[in-house]
């Protein structure tokens, strides 16, 4: 999250929200937030049901929720998906911000 924190204003410059799917229940994923402060939406899905919706793995051995980032036009059209292998596995904020960058130029 701290890649996307750096770089939330160029995403919103590109017409973009971020949004943010935890495992955690609403009360501790709501301490979470404001501890850490973060500038973007956030949803608690204790029950996986966003996850399950994207494709968002879950393995116990590593720990819980596998890294995924998908970019959803306004339409709910999915333009991007990578789903993590580890918890480490995240794609640079680069890779987004040109994808949004795409989505922009065939919108004028």
């Amino acid at each position: 999250m701290a890649q996307l924190r750096q770089q939330y204003d160029a995403i919103k410059a590109r017409g973009a929200e971020v949004l943010i799917v935890g495992p955690e229940k609403p009360e501790a994923f709501r301490r979470h937030w404001e501890a850490q402060q973060l500038p973007f939406i956030g949803l608690p899905d204790p029950d996986h049901r966003v996850a399950r919706l994207y494709g968002q793995q879950v393995r116990v051995l590593k720990l819980g929720r596998m890294p995924a980032m998908v970019v959803i036009d306004r339409l709910g059209r999915v333009h991007y998906r990578h789903h993590g292998e580890s918890m480490k596995d995240i794609p640079p904020v680069e890779d987004v911000l040109a994808v949004l960058d795409t989505l922009q130029q065939a919108a004028e």
